[in-house]
């Protein structure tokens, strides 16, 4: 059996047999279709589960490795990103329906960030949109379930086909990124703006070279045939070493983040699709940890596109499209009240944390270096009140700062406003923890660097 046809059956294994089967016996672990050339570089043996995929956790240490988008570059592996293919007659006009967005300009070769709503206005899943010709598109995310289910539902002229395991997807950011990717396939790239991608070729195979901007920072993603995932990996990290290239664990690959202020789906919200037959099948079941306790139920994990930055600037458009009836009304209710803000946490506050257990004091729950690896959502005070919902913290080697995303209301979302975050769950002993309101991201945005002259 080739690599391909390997990798398709055990994914394919995996989804029919789902998180409840036994490990390894009855539900195969898939891993990386760049596993072997990753191995080389892996002297910890240690791998983490991403979705489906097992991939290393950590390289050379998180430190270097966060560091490495703005310092000089990484290569990290997102091949487990769910890919699913639209293409037919309709596949525009259903893509349409589905996401936010209006797609009437799409050119072919470009990207645009596809925010998928349910039909109360909640973001059920969102992922990166990739036209690669007149009639057939590529949708990327945590988790194309939604819109699978979604296409389900209809009777379109087209067709929606997983191709999560035939693909692999390789990011490469930071300032070096550009050079990297140029040396690896033999030929200038400054002519892909952002957002904008086209085919190249890496040791002789075909692959399309994206400019996205996931860490803030200049950066590519190289998407190709999976068969060839170690033959490419091999090839950038060789390309990249005169430039200091860093292979990128799964450790730190959430840091970049919450330093560029995105929001990640199931991490620093929860998806509305988790209540329909389109929930994610490729992310175990859990619940959130955090200070923060849900008085609506689930619906409290929820966000409305204008709590993530991601609304409309002149008001919902009379197009159609799921979920827009709920957005009108939002409007006309006062909108959602609340909107996304980055925290600076309290750098004595948060070292008392890190070292309670030095203490002779019950401890509070500890922190995960360098940001926690499920959901996490803390209680936001002002003044004793709540206000918000912080997510996402993360100690940044970048910043020296301990950092976070944060839902908060409009009323104390002032830069420079001074909060409190609840660190600790309910019935532990919990720690009030300050902090600053700051705008995002926390660093320069740095995704639309001029590249015609580097």
């Amino acid at each position: 059996m080739d690599l391909t046809a390997h990798q398709r059956s055990t994914y394919e294994t995996t989804l029919r047999l789902g998180f409840e089967a036994p490990f390894v016996t009855e539900r195969p672990p898939l891993f990386s279709p760049a596993a072997a050339a990753q191995d080389i570089a892996n002297t910890h043996g240690s791998l983490s589960r991403f979705a489906q995929m097992l991939i290393p956790t950590e390289y050379a240490g998180w430190v270097e490795e966060t560091t490495a988008h703005v310092e000089s570059c990484y290569v990290g592996d997102w091949s487990s990103l769910h890919k699913v293919v639209v293409r037919g007659r309709q596949a525009l006009g259903f893509l349409g329906r589905l996401g936010m967005r209006n797609l009437a300009r799409f050119d072919i070769g470009q990207i645009k960030h596809h925010v998928q709503l349910d039909e109360n206005g909640w973001v059920a899943s969102e992922g990166v949109l990739c036209r690669l010709g007149v009639e057939e598109f590529v949708y990327t995310a945590g988790s194309c379930d939604w819109l699978l289910w979604q296409f389900s539902q209809g009777d379109w002229d087209a067709e929606a086909v997983d191709i999560s395991p035939d693909r692999f997807i390789f990011g490469i950011q930071g300032p070096a990124s550009l050079h990297t990717v140029e040396k690896a396939t033999g030929e200038p790239l400054s002519d892909i703006e952002f957002s904008r991608s086209r085919m190249a070729q890496v040791s002789g195979v075909p692959v399309r070279v994206l400019r996205t901007g996931i860490s803030g920072e200049l950066g590519y993603e190289l998407h190709g045939p999976a068969e060839h995932a170690n033959d490419i990996w091999a090839a950038i990290v060789q390309s990249g070493l005169q430039f200091g290239i860093k292979q990128l664990g799964l450790r730190s690959q959430p840091v970049q983040h919450i330093e560029a202020g995105i929001a990640t789906n199931g991490l620093d919200y929860l998806p509305a699709a988790i209540l329909s037959p389109g929930a994610p099948r490729q992310f175990r079941r859990g619940v959130p940890t955090g200070s923060f306790v849900p008085t609506n139920g689930v619906t409290d994990y929820f966000r409305k596109p204008d709590e993530l930055g991601w609304g409309f600037r002149k008001g919902v458009p009379e197009r159609d499209f799921l979920g827009r009836d709920a957005l009108v009304k939002d409007a006309r209710d006062g909108g959602p009240g609340r909107t996304l803000m980055g925290l600076v946490w309290d750098k004595r506050d948060v070292a008392g944390v890190l070292t309670s257990l030095l203490e002779e004091d019950e401890a509070p729950d500890q922190m995960e270096i360098p940001r926690g690896r499920g959901p996490h959502f803390d209680q936001v005070l002002r003044n004793g009140t709540p206000i918000g919902v912080a997510t996402g913290r993360t100690i940044s080697a970048n910043l020296r700062q301990t950092i976070s995303l944060c839902v908060i209301e409009q009323a104390s979302a002032a830069p420079g406003t001074e909060v409190t975050v609840l660190w600790g769950g309910p019935g532990t002993p919990q720690r009030e923890i300050r902090a600053t309101v700051t705008a995002l991201p926390f660093k320069p945005d740095r995704r639309r660097t001029d590249v015609t002259s580097l």
